[in-house]
């Protein structure tokens, strides 16, 4: 794991790059690569790197060269099958000097050019500039596991980084709010497409190449996921067994390194069945790491303890206290770039804070729900759909009015109120209304009154759903489930992994994800649906292919996701935060939001009317966000008694 950066003025710029620019850019992302650093200029051309050494510790230097000097590249990832590569390239002639992947990509792009990250099994993103060709040529791995941000200018000058910190730094754009993405920021927590939050600023997508060329930009996808069934049909048991061939073959390619390693244990049953294959794998104890809050609702520490003591794991907790969770809030932002969509990013640091005491390197259960069907709201969405049709078929207008009018008129904020309002009683059964909005953190009507007239004049589009419902007319898929789970991979699992990705290197440590292995991703996509989801049953032929190896209590118990309880923490004495953050004068002057709109929800929800933590959570991290990039503050938090003290 390391951080890359680079810049490649064009030829109408007359610019060279300055060494000090690049060093700059380089170092405002040091937390990626404590462990080296290095530079390399070519007139108007230069590349910068961080690195975290995991593989050939002494050797794998960055930027490095090819051995005729015209290839230099910078590289952030980690190729798994590089071994076998290498042994192809030798028989080709090549000649290595290191034991690094780097050097493989280098040797591969001699030999194959661009179709070279058609070979890599694994997560990447680097670049190589070629002198001779003149020639800057980007590259992501397929699911975006690795990030790479770009800034191209009006003249056709790029910059590119690992994080968009570093574009601040060279001062490639000034940072200023994108107000084209902010109806997709808010109702699906992160900009969906290639723009971010920073106008002018966009990233890579996965599976895709950049290449450049005096100021000439070229972006290609080489890679997408499919669906298309595999002939001839086999019985479930036998796809069962080759799931559980291929899931611990990625696992034992995900072990690759030369530095300790460690998992990320949740006690939930995609990090247990990582622990368990990885049990098998290796000699030594493994060491399992969790993290938890103090309070019950959202401590799941007996469930981790129960999978460590199946496994005899080295394990390590940490309990997070709000005041820790608070204080932390503000420098994650700086660390994420963008605002924070979700409140476990936050627990996420601290547990990887604590492995980094013992391993450098860590496994986590990522990207299982979307390869497999794991979230309730797909069953939800099934279900609503399904019986909606019916519904709004056979009973007349009159009576459906009647049953959603009886519905409202139930407590405000009761559990059975909420439950019921999001269900074909109350929502028409089409998928903007029963999937996308049902499941949004602002819907299209909410937003319709949470943002100021100024705001919604510069939107081009108010349609949160534009990109996610591109993403479901493009895909081979021919069930609704596994079109549902295409936009996730290309949607929500990308601000996923940009979390897992960038709270891991926060504290300097790498996250690899053995879920989203490329020859498991391909096996699990084509998979008859009913392994994936049956009735409520998710993950099944992860359940089927574990149910001799996880404790039972674990196979057992529903998803939870990773519980916060920040919806409790803003009833009580940590509610100043919202007053201060989404209520105070400076909120209110950027004419974003309707004040009085913003009011009632927080009113809402303190008192207990309503539910709205991820909406409060969402406009809170908006302009902690805005305090520390658009208007430059180093250091946006408050003093505790300031958040505090109107209701000590």
């Amino acid at each position: 794991m390391c951080g890359i950066c680079g810049i490649a003025y064009a030829p109408r710029s007359r610019a060279r790059v300055d060494e000090q620019q690049l060093i700059r850019m380089r170092d405002t992302m040091t937390h990626r690569g404590p462990d080296g650093c290095g530079v390399f200029t070519d007139g108007r051309v230069g590349l910068g790197h961080r690195r975290l050494a995991i593989i050939d510790v002494a050797s794998g230097h960055q930027p490095m060269h090819d051995d005729t000097g015209s290839l230099h590249i910078v590289y952030n990832g980690e190729i798994y099958n590089h071994s076998d590569l290498r042994v192809s390239l030798e028989r080709c002639g090549h000649r290595y000097r290191t034991r690094s992947d780097t050097e493989t990509i280098l040797h591969l792009y001699q030999e194959e050019g661009s179709k070279a990250v058609e070979y890599l099994r694994g997560m990447f993103a680097f670049a190589i500039w070629d002198s001779r060709k003149q020639e800057l040529f980007l590259a992501r791995d397929r699911l975006g596991i690795k990030p790479l941000y770009y800034v191209l200018t009006d003249d056709g000058s790029l910059y590119f980084a690992s994080e968009i910190k570093a574009l601040l730094a060279a001062r490639a754009t000034r940072p200023s709010l994108n107000y084209e993405v902010l109806p997709d920021c808010l109702a699906n927590r992160a900009p969906s497409g290639e723009d971010t939050l920073f106008e002018g600023v966009r990233r890579l997508l996965p599976g895709h190449t950049l290449r450049w060329r005096d100021g000439e930009v070229e972006i290609r996808q080489y890679w997408d996921m499919s669906f298309r069934a595999e002939p001839p049909a086999r019985s479930h048991e036998d796809l069962v067994a080759e799931f559980g061939t291929r899931f611990t073959d990625a696992v034992r390619t995900h072990l690759m390194s030369d530095v300790p390693l460690g998992v990320f244990l949740s006690g939930g049953i995609d990090s247990a069945s990582i622990a368990a294959v990885m049990s098998r794998l290796v000699t030594e104890p493994i060491k399992t790491f969790s993290v938890a809050f103090a309070e019950r609702e959202a401590n799941e520490l007996r469930y981790a303890r129960m999978a460590a003591r199946a496994y005899r794991t080295d394990h390590h907790e940490v309990v997070v206290s709000p005041e820790q969770f608070f204080a932390a809030l503000p420098s994650l932002i700086w660390q994420e770039d963008e605002p924070i969509a979700h409140p476990s990013s936050v627990a996420l640091y601290f547990v990887a804070r604590l492995a980094a005491d013992h391993v450098k390197v860590v496994l986590t259960g990522e990207g299982s729900d979307e390869l497999l069907g794991g979230y309730g709201r797909y069953s939800r969405t099934l279900y609503n759909i399904r019986l909606g049709t019916r519904y709004h078929q056979m009973v007349p207008a009159s009576l459906r009015r009647a049953v959603h009018s009886a519905v409202g008129r139930l407590r405000r904020g009761s559990a059975a109120r909420r439950k019921l309002e999001r269900t074909f009683l109350c929502i028409p059964p089409d998928l903007d209304s029963i999937y996308f909005d049902n499941f949004a953190v602002f819907s299209r009507a909410q937003q319709g009154q949470l943002f100021s007239p100024g705001a919604r004049e510069r939107f081009a589009t108010a349609d949160p759903y534009r990109l996610a419902r591109a993403h479901l007319e493009r895909t081979d898929a021919r069930t609704l489930l596994d079109r549902l789970l295409y936009v996730d991979s290309k949607v929500y699992l990308h601000e996923l992994l940009m979390k897992q990705d960038q709270m891991s290197m926060a504290a300097s440590i790498e996250s690899r994800v053995p879920f989203l292995d490329n020859a498991l991703v391909d096996f699990a996509a084509r998979l008859p649906v009913d392994l994936k989801l049956r009735g409520f049953t998710t993950k099944r032929i992860l359940r089927e292919s574990m149910k001799h190896v996880l404790p039972a209590g674990i196979l057992a118990r529903p998803k939870m996701g990773f519980p916060v309880p920040l919806g409790s923490w803003l009833r009580g004495p940590w509610r100043g935060i919202v007053t201060e953050l989404v209520l105070g004068e400076r909120a209110r002057r950027r004419d974003i939001f309707d004040p009085a709109v913003v009011r009632r929800l927080v009113d809402d929800h303190v008192t207990g009317r309503d539910e709205h933590t991820d909406r409060l959570w969402t406009l809170m991290n908006m302009e902690l966000w805005q305090r520390r990039f658009i208007d430059g503050e180093q250091d946006v938090r408050a003093p505790e008694s300031q958040y505090r003290a109107a209701f000590a």
